[in-house]
């Protein structure tokens, strides 16, 4: 083999998975048939909310710190807004409708990982392609895949004239994959009812327009927002509800731009030039399985769905951090074709849910007359109070995912807490090296794991919180806990989580 894994994609998804295929000590190749990569800050037109599941893996990783540092405060879409803006800032919306942030419930216990603000795509590609790099993946870039033939003992992957062998392939290509139409995986789902369309821009006259939260007219919607620091032309957005954009690859020039803005706006603002711009549609579509023998789907290129609510992104870089861990063990003899089947099994129930939600949306703001007035002027009463807005919130930043793992416990599936320890440490940095982890506080669950020292970090350090308390956890690479005892028993029910997630004893 040439190689363990090559993925198809070097977006946020496909990057994110080669660093994880790289900790676990799968040989990766990523394709990426863009010759450069997107441009940050100003000139990316890629921004993207980070929510919670994403945070926490980012955490784990220890790449948090550089994607805060990172992060874009668009006006109006966080509380630390420039000076100017309403105090009651928004947090986000539901199908348009603005969410007050002063409207959320305080956070509770374990609910510590809430956002990172919005990145664009431009810098968060840029963080994850250096630390894929400095694993040791290879990344090519203006090489497209052409052609692939997958047979049960590997893929033949065609980059134009060149054939490269490997294990196992990964499709991160988008939602226009070239991967999945190859390997032949099914894509059912609902064609598009809007237009969207982004796009940093030059205004003649932008007092015109409102900034800040959505403004609804009788053609669309649209947002006006800029950069907390002042610096760069302003941001534009539109939704038309006339359907699909005739051509979706066509340039989006400022004529077009100007005349989307007019139509939802009622106003004769001046666009002279786009900077950088973007057409959507709100597509709805999810494979029908995840995996084809040795190839995978991975980030959109596994669903579609309209990007109400930030969670595309999101969704994708859970399926990276999921597969990731698992495709490595398995590439490298550690565990059993098995474990593969619980990528699908985990992960196509979170994105159908996703979608479930995004259509709803969709539903709620393209629909018109006196009813749909009535129904949205209701949901606008429920967010903007603190239970309805703290619900919607939390569901759409991805607070409640979790995996159905068996145990009784309650935080057996969910992620686990930073927890602080009696070492000095947290539980957090003790992720870094992409291995589980076993909490081991007083319950002698060490030397059970001592067959799977390969595999897994064994800490010993009690919780600050728990420090006579008898406890012991087996926490998954990606961060989810796999199995917990709060006494010294159990052993038994921590040997099978080793060999159902991490493979047989050496």
């Amino acid at each position: 083999m040439d190689y363990d894994v090559v993925v198809a994609g070097a977006g946020p998804v496909g990057l994110m998975l080669a660093g994880e295929l790289r900790l676990g000590g799968a040989r990766v190749l990523v394709l990426e048939r863009d010759a450069e990569p997107p441009p940050t800050r100003f000139g990316s037109m890629g921004a993207r909310g980070v929510n919670a599941p994403s945070v926490h893996a980012l955490h784990l990783r220890g790449l948090l710190p550089a994607v805060e540092k990172a992060a874009l405060r668009w006006l109006g879409a966080l509380p630390e807004v420039p000076a100017g803006l309403p105090r009651e800032s928004f947090v986000g919306h539901f199908a348009g409708i603005g969410i007050r942030a002063d409207r959320l419930k305080p956070p509770g216990p374990g609910e510590e990982f809430l956002g990172a603000g919005v990145v664009s795509q431009g810098d968060l590609e840029t963080i994850l392609a250096g630390r894929a790099s400095a694993l040791g993946a290879e990344i090519r870039r203006g090489a497209a895949l052409t052609g692939l033939d997958a047979e049960p003992g590997g893929v033949d992957v065609h980059i134009g004239p060149e054939t490269v062998r490997a294990a196992w392939l990964v499709g991160a290509d988008g939602g226009r994959s070239t991967v999945r139409g190859l390997a032949g995986f099914g894509f059912p789902g609902v064609d598009p009812v809007f237009t969207g369309r982004q796009a940093v821009v030059d205004l003649v006259d932008a007092h015109k327009l409102t900034a800040g939260d959505w403004q609804h007219g009788e053609n669309g919607a649209y947002t006006l927002g800029g950069w907390a620091d002042g610096d760069g032309p302003p941001r534009v957005h539109t939704v038309e509800y006339a359907g699909p954009p005739a051509d979706r690859d066509a340039p989006v020039t400022a004529e077009e731009m100007q005349a989307s803005l007019r139509r939802v706006s009622g106003t004769d603002v001046t666009v002279t030039r786009v900077h950088l711009a973007t057409r959507y549609a709100d597509t709805t579509r999810q494979a029908t399985t995840y995996r084809r023998g040795r190839v995978f789907l991975c980030g959109d290129a596994a669903h579609v769905h309209s990007p109400a609510g930030g969670q595309g992104m999101n969704l994708g870089l859970g399926d990276a951090v999921n597969l990731g861990w698992k495709l490595a063990l398995v590439a490298r003899g550690a565990a059993p074709d098995a474990l593969l089947d619980s990528y699908e099994a985990e992960r196509h129930p979170i994105g159908a849910w996703v979608q479930k939600w995004s259509m709803a949306q969709t539903a709620l703001s393209t629909a018109r007359g006196p009813r749909a007035d009535a129904l949205r002027e209701v949901v606008a009463g429920l967010l903007d109070t603190p239970d309805g807005a703290t619900h919607v919130v939390s569901m759409i930043g991805g607070q409640w995912q979790h995996y159905d793992l068996p145990g009784d416990h309650p935080l057996i599936g969910r992620r686990v807490p930073d927890l602080p320890l009696t070492d000095g440490t947290t539980l957090a940095r003790h992720f870094r090296s992409g291995r589980a982890v076993l909490l081991d506080a007083g319950a002698g669950a060490a030397a059970v794991a001592g067959p799977w020292a390969d595999r897994v970090t064994t800490v010993t350090a009690r919780p600050v919180a728990y420090p006579d308390q008898p406890m012991a956890a087996l926490i998954r690479p990606d961060g989810h806990v796999a199995w917990l005892t709060l006494d010294k028993g159990g052993q038994d029910g921590l040997r099978a989580a080793l060999r159902t997630w991490l493979g047989p004893e050496v």
